[in-house]
């Protein structure tokens, strides 16, 4: 507890972003606007450097390359058709379509087996639309991935090196990956240099433009209806009710299709065990809990039970002591969770040499309605579901140079890239060392 506390002094005096937001959006004001900064960061691309499809991405992992642009919407599109093409792997679309018609798609790579079952891991990216660079990141790293196992070489990103019996022993677990799970956020951001976060939902809209969509990440069913699930001082970190703040949860859980897709991928592959969300910027390994703070004494004390209700959230108590609250953790799944989220914090450090912090989720400050805390929470709610160990991967630390400190400068990508590559590669080894889960049947 006493950690948490001097954690959250030490986020109050940091001038930029936490965890996906400014310091003004965490209090429900409106961002503040750079207007002395003309940069927009490295630019985003122009054409289709995948020729529709006939080429496959390949990153930073593979070759040596500098990076002077970000994936624009219509490339990630064509970079997943060319992995594909090049290395015959299946692609699919979640049957849900965003309010301006598009699809949530993605692939499948390796495992012991071609039936659903045979996917262990989920790697997610794109649910922020301006956290430039994540899609990159997860589109290169599966590229590099088949590169490397199709040439039988290993990996290097910066000063991370993986064997190409590593590169084996990752796809082994069987990969599923979404590289944008918000087209509609991203291709309006891309094209306006907005700063824009949610999805393109005006179903509650109040006619000012910041009213319009909703936090995809705040969406999920998990406590998602924050204002009778958590203490009354917590609630404005949470989540908002109101459409125009940055927070903004939607009408229901699920009310999105964004979330639906996720949640389809999830009950469609339905033994995956491991899932990370990837998000910038804060050069964070986050673990769950992200709602209070983890404890493994009292079972009875979850996000089941409505006697903590007005008390969730409050992190500075100590739980057990009278009615405070922790969020519960079984003791052997949170030394898994701890132990991948150590190995993926080491590998992206060492990378680019930049240090990342490994945290549990709430330390930052309370949410709801988060992914990885719902894919987390999933074999609590309804004990016929698969345990998933879910993660926040907060890749980057900001450019204060920029209109929007979400987008980084070429270095500050390349860096970036370096490091996810290093994430993803570690979190497959540690699942593989770890646990899948029970044998696949295909």
């Amino acid at each position: 507890m006493h950690f948490a506390s001097l954690y959250y002094v030490a986020v109050l005096l940091l001038p930029f972003s936490q965890a996906c937001l400014t310091l003004e959006e965490r209090e429900g004001l409106p961002r503040r606007v750079h207007r002395r900064q003309t940069s927009n960061g490295v630019p985003i691309a122009t054409g289709d450097r995948y020729s529709s499809g006939t080429i496959a991405p390949r990153g930073v992992g593979t070759q040596s390359t500098t990076l002077t642009t970000i994936l624009n919407v219509n490339e990630i599109s064509s970079g997943l058709k060319g992995l594909a093409t090049v290395y015959g792997i299946s692609t699919f679309s979640a049957p849900y379509t965003t309010y301006n018609g598009a699809s949530i798609t993605g692939g499948k790579v390796g495992g012991n087996g071609t039936c659903n079952n045979a996917y262990r891991v989920y790697l997610n990216a794109g649910i922020h639309a301006r956290e430039r660079g994540g899609s990159d990141g997860l589109l290169f790293f599966i590229g590099d991935l088949l590169y490397a196992n199709k040439n039988n070489v290993g990996l290097k990103y910066g000063s991370k090196s993986y064997t190409s019996a590593q590169v084996k022993t990752a796809l082994s677990t069987g990969i599923v990956f979404v590289p944008l799970s918000n087209p509609d956020g991203v291709a309006y951001d891309q094209s306006s240099n907005s700063c824009w976060r949610k999805n393109r939902n005006p179903k509650s809209s109040t006619g000012s433009a910041a009213s319009i969509g909703v936090d995809l990440n705040r969406n999920f069913d998990f406590l998602w209806d924050f204002t009778k699930l958590f203490a009354s001082s917590a609630r404005s970190s949470v989540a908002s009710t109101t459409p125009s703040s940055e927070t903004y949860h939607g009408t229901s859980a699920f009310s999105e299709p964004e979330t639906q897709s996720i949640k389809w991928v999830m009950d469609t592959f339905s033994k995956v065990r491991w899932f990370i969300d990837l998000h910038s910027f804060t050069g964070d390994v986050l673990y769950s809990w992200g709602s209070d703070t983890n404890q493994l004494k009292y079972p009875t004390m979850n996000f089941l039970n409505s006697t903590y209700n007005s008390v969730r959230g409050i992190l500075t108590d100590t739980p057990g002591s009278g009615s405070a609250y922790g969020e519960y953790v079984p003791t052997a799944e949170n030394s898994d969770n701890v132990a991948a989220a150590k190995r993926i914090g080491s590998a992206m450090s060492t990378a680019a040499g930049r240090t990342y912090a490994v945290i549990p989720a709430a330390d930052l400050y309370p949410t709801s309605g988060a992914s990885d805390d719902y894919s987390y929470s999933r074999h609590f709610a309804d004990p016929s579901k698969n345990l998933v160990h879910g993660y926040t991967v907060e890749f980057g630390f900001g450019n204060s140079a920029a209109s929007c400190e979400f987008y980084p400068t070429q270095a500050q990508h390349n860096m970036n890239i370096q490091e996810i590559g290093a994430g993803f590669m570690e979190m497959l080894l540690a699942a593989a060392a770890l646990g899948l889960g029970d044998a696949t049947s295909c």
